[in-house]
């Protein structure tokens, strides 16, 4: 059989003001694209469709029409949630997604059953999927379940209820003559970063083995973490990243989907297809003289400049760089508290010392910035 794997769509995104719709619809129809090129029998969409848990009717319309295109390829569609999904709001799309021949899984239900899915493609191939949304830690364990457990149990992590989970959603994993595969939305320990991941989800406290997953398993498709890669473990472990570039942080990732051929009886053969259809991020730094002379790049900018800061200087990059999304003073300027600038201590110190201070530490000299605040300050304070 043969599977496509994407995630981290992250539709509804808005970069430092930016809407993406458009660039969405561009990346998302390069990937019904490579669809109807490979003629997979499985498409995988491993969570995070939406960037916001209350996405956009704009966002959702997109969301939809891709899925639908996606079946029209004539693959079997299998999504599930992730940690920018609203689940409960995935969920009531079921009725409508069973309709269209799409499988939706967007929370964790409590019946195990609901998240083994079974199917043969139109070469009698057969397949089972085991398919685990984003689950937080907040319902990785239950209030009630915590009460009855031993005090050895009490200490498990979020990765032993993880474990927990899989095993037993992946306990069928035995049929000789069936091709199982895993997907989740999680951080597995060892993979890298792209970027723009939310880090309370991905810090270590929600990082879990690669041995989670059983030596059974043909293949893991994981969704969470934007690069593309490959994680060592008991099985073939991918994340087939984000098809865009979400932030700044991810301008050097190359933006694909991954594609999978196997058989019960071999080994998945595994590839990347890119999806260069994302507008891309660029970086560029200099003083404004330098950036006069810059030749601006194609797509969206960050800048850092050389410049002390001071009142006026973002309006003068914009002017210069009209695609600037994000512009910062070079972290190289900026002093490193600590290094000799005076810390403020609030007791007895007037806000307009207290600013001033904060000023300094910045190494912000523009006497105007000071009487500005000193103007606001009047207006508010009489």
């Amino acid at each position: 059989m043969k599977i496509l794997h994407t995630s981290d769509w992250h539709v509804g995104k808005v970069l430092k003001g930016q809407s993406r719709a458009e660039e969405h619809k561009q990346v998302l129809a390069g990937v019904i694209d490579v669809a109807r090129q490979e003629q997979p029998d499985l498409v995988i969409v491993a969570g995070d469709l939406y960037d916001t848990a209350a996405p956009t009717p704009e966002a959702t319309r997109l969301v939809t029409r891709a899925l639908t295109a996606l079946r029209r390829t004539g693959a079997d569609v299998l999504a599930i949630g992730g940690n920018h999904d609203n689940g409960q709001a995935l969920d009531a799309l079921r009725p409508w997604a069973e309709a269209a021949g799409i499988t939706l899984r967007g929370g964790v239900r409590e019946n195990p059953d609901e998240h083994v899915i079974d199917g043969v493609t139109a070469g009698g191939e057969r397949w089972r999927v085991a398919a685990l949304p984003f689950l937080s830690q907040r319902y990785a364990v239950r209030a009630v379940e915590m009460y009855e457990l031993t005090a050895a149990e009490a200490t498990q992590t979020y990765a032993d209820h993880l474990g927990r989970v899989l095993g037993r959603l992946t306990e069928g994993f035995t049929e000789p003559d069936r091709v199982h595969l895993v997907t989740a939305h999680l951080t597995v320990v060892g993979a890298a970063t792209g970027g723009g991941e939310r880090d309370a989800h991905t810090v270590l406290g929600y990082a879990v083995p690669a041995t989670v997953f059983p030596g059974t398993a043909h293949y893991v498709a994981l969704g969470h973490l934007h690069r593309s890669q490959r994680v060592s473990g008991p099985c073939p472990i991918r994340y087939s990243g984000s098809p865009l570039a979400v932030d700044f942080g991810e301008q050097e990732n190359v933006p694909s989907v991954t594609i999978v051929e196997v058989t019960a009886t071999s080994a998945a053969r595994i590839r990347e297809v890119p999806v260069p259809a994302a507008v891309p991020l660029r970086t560029v730094r200099g003083t404004l003289a330098q950036l006069a002379e810059v030749t601006p790049p194609e797509g969206w900018l960050r800048v850092f400049v050389r410049e002390q800061p001071r009142a006026g200087l973002r309006e003068e990059v914009q002017e210069l760089l009209p695609r600037a999304l994000e512009i910062r003073i070079d972290p190289e300027l900026v002093p490193v508290p600590g290094s000799g600038t005076r810390t403020a201590q609030r007791a007895g110190r007037s806000p307009r010392e207290l600013f001033a201070d904060y000023l300094d530490s910045r190494g912000h000299a523009d006497s105007g910035v000071r009487e500005l605040f000193d103007e606001l300050f009047e207006e508010v304070d009489r």
